[in-house]
């Protein structure tokens, strides 16, 4: 199994707590004695919408929003048994997605 490698993608809306959940993770690869590449931070998406304000006397009148997904990359090279059991038991906070691929 140290032939492989495992990538974990990190996704949220809050920098804070993506950047919490990558130390989080990569405490407890270390803990089990895994070899880290990263965190990488990926480019972060922006979705922007345009909403009228008002269908009836304000249609010109417009308000603008934005969802920003930041998103990290991590790689654990020659991982243990050990690694891929903590790496399904770290708890992350609530709005973060974590992508685990073997």
């Amino acid at each position: 199994m140290s032939s492989q490698k495992v990538r974990v993608k990190v996704k949220g809306y809050d920098h804070r707590l993506v950047d919490l959940s990558v130390r989080q993770i990569v405490e407890a690869v270390e803990r089990t004695g895994g070899v880290i590449v990263g965190p990488v931070p990926l480019p972060t998406s922006i979705e922007k919408f345009c909403v009228t304000r008002s269908p009836n006397i304000d249609k010109d009148s417009r308000e603008q929003f934005e969802i920003r997904t930041h998103k990290r990359l991590i790689d654990i090279l020659e991982p243990t048994p050990k690694t891929i059991d903590a790496l399904t038991q770290v708890n992350l906070a609530s709005g973060v997605e974590i992508d685990i691929k073997l």
